[in-house]
């Protein structure tokens, strides 16, 4: 029989990551991912609706298109600030309660977004809806990561980030339906419910972290509860350690937080997650902002032009695979060489543009699939590469300067559309930022070492 105690332990002492990689995922780990992937397909969903929905708003209020870049880029500030805020309270108060609060606070303010009656009134109300997705997204990924076996850690993380490019996909989808019957404000009506029933669903399902609350000394009996929902053989503990490694991290006497993001130790591997993260979604929203408002440009029907961008967005599946490679290999290398043949990928868009409705589907397929499959990868190697004391502020920061290169990416596109760059020179230089991720991997894999999800004893 598998012991569950370290070597060290004493009676009823038991080790957190040693019961997790001992047991199959449970019933209520998979409650846990379904609430965590239904949080990022909302993300997701609501990075596209605004896109699909640019169209609409030039028509309706008579704008032009260079206009676009304050309320396409508002609620990435948003999501920006309420990432670098949310990591840090989330490392003191908890997940969940913080995770709870942005959801309800996504919802409300997508409602209210959709009364808007003038760019700068829906600008607004999209930088605060943006606070709350910033919030929610790095918690829903470190809430999950904590519940993980090392065996399956990339590989649950990055199948649970699936739900983004899904949650745009449907964004796209709903979009070519909802708009042409509903109106643009449908569409921000129905990203504005959704969370606020989820958020219903999380106060009554979503458990906090049960690594979280052992770095923070959280009565036994309450993590005893959540540990006896995946096995009972945690019922007979009454002490719990984390087992973290020399880092000991999570220590009592060690850093927490932001002090441990930037510390000696980490701060080179911090700083290249953030270069790459941020490469990365200047692409991601360069793209998906501007897709269906480039693809008319170029002679396309405005709903086949929003089905075709959606199509970029349904390869983030690839992470599936990406997990089960990180899981056994070095995740740097691994998410470096999909960030290269993104670069590729992208720039071969704008070489098909003229050359049939088949052959753009296919390319921009393929570009969404390398492009979201490296994106959505960053997450778990985040995660990994940082200890539990520190893990929500080290997510939460690198998808919060992440999201300055997705207000980049806008702008950016913005501002050669404003020049009237040929659209095949548009995208070669769209596709460079892909390049540049990789080579930050590279010098994290250099300087930091080589990243693999199944660590013995883990983080």
């Amino acid at each position: 029989m598998t012991t569950l105690q370290p070597a060290n332990a004493g009676p009823g002492r038991l080790s957190v990551q040693t019961l997790l990689n001992a047991h199959p995922f449970s019933g209520f780990q998979w409650v846990i991912f379904a609430l965590c992937f239904l949080i990022v397909l909302i993300d997701g969903f609501d990075t596209a609706a605004i896109g699909f929905i640019a169209p609409s708003l030039i028509s309706e209020w008579g704008i032009d298109k260079s206009h676009l870049g304050p309320v396409l880029s508002a609620a990435l500030f948003g999501i920006a600030f309420g990432a670098l805020s949310a990591g840090p309270l989330a490392d003191r108060l908890g997940r969940k309660s913080v995770l709870t609060v942005a959801v309800i606070l996504m919802g409300a303010a997508s409602i209210v977004s959709a009364m808007a009656s003038s760019l700068t009134e829906l600008s607004i109300w999209r930088f605060i809806t943006g606070l709350g997705l910033g919030a929610a997204m790095p918690n829903a990924v470190t809430l999950m990561n904590e519940y993980c076996p090392d065996s399956k850690r990339s590989f649950i993380t990055n199948a649970m980030f699936c739900g983004f490019p899904v949650g745009s996909a449907f964004g796209g989808f709903f979009a070519a339906w909802m708009i042409p019957h509903f109106g643009w404000r449908s569409l921000l009506i129905l990203g504005g419910v959704v969370p606020l029933v989820l958020a219903a669903l999380m106060l009554v399902a979503l458990p906090e972290s049960v690594r979280f609350m052992v770095a923070r000394r959280y009565p036994a009996e309450r993590i005893r509860q959540a540990l006896a929902r995946i096995t009972g053989q945690a019922v007979q503990a009454t002490d719990f350690v984390l087992e973290e490694g020399a880092a000991a991290a999570g220590a009592a006497s060690g850093p927490r937080g932001l002090r441990l993001v930037f510390s000696g130790r980490f701060i080179v591997g911090t700083l290249m997650l953030w270069t790459a993260y941020f490469m990365g979604l200047v692409i991601v929203y360069g793209l998906v902002n501007w897709m269906p408002v480039l693809f008319k440009e170029a002679g396309i029907d405005s709903s086949q032009a929003a089905i075709i961008a959606a199509l970029f967005q349904l390869g983030g599946f690839g992470a599936i695979f990406f997990g089960l490679l990180m899981d056994r290999g070095n995740a740097n290398i691994i998410i470096a060489c999909g960030y290269f043949l993104t670069c590729l990928a992208v720039m071969l868009i704008g070489q098909v543009l003229g050359s049939g409705v088949a052959a753009l589907v296919a390319a921009v397929f393929v570009a969404g699939l390398l492009m979201n499959t490296s994106q959505s990868s960053m997450q778990a190697l985040a995660a990994e590469y940082y200890p539990t004391a520190g893990r929500a502020s080290g997510v939460a920061w690198m998808l919060g300067i992440g999201r300055f290169g997705g207000i980049a990416g806008s702008f950016l596109v913005a501002e050669l559309a404003r020049r009237h760059l040929e659209l095949s020179s548009v995208f070669l230089i769209v596709g460079i930022p892909g390049l540049i991720a990789a080579l930050a991997l590279l010098v994290k894999n250099k300087v930091a070492g080589p990243s693999h999800g199944a660590r013995p004893g883990g983080h």
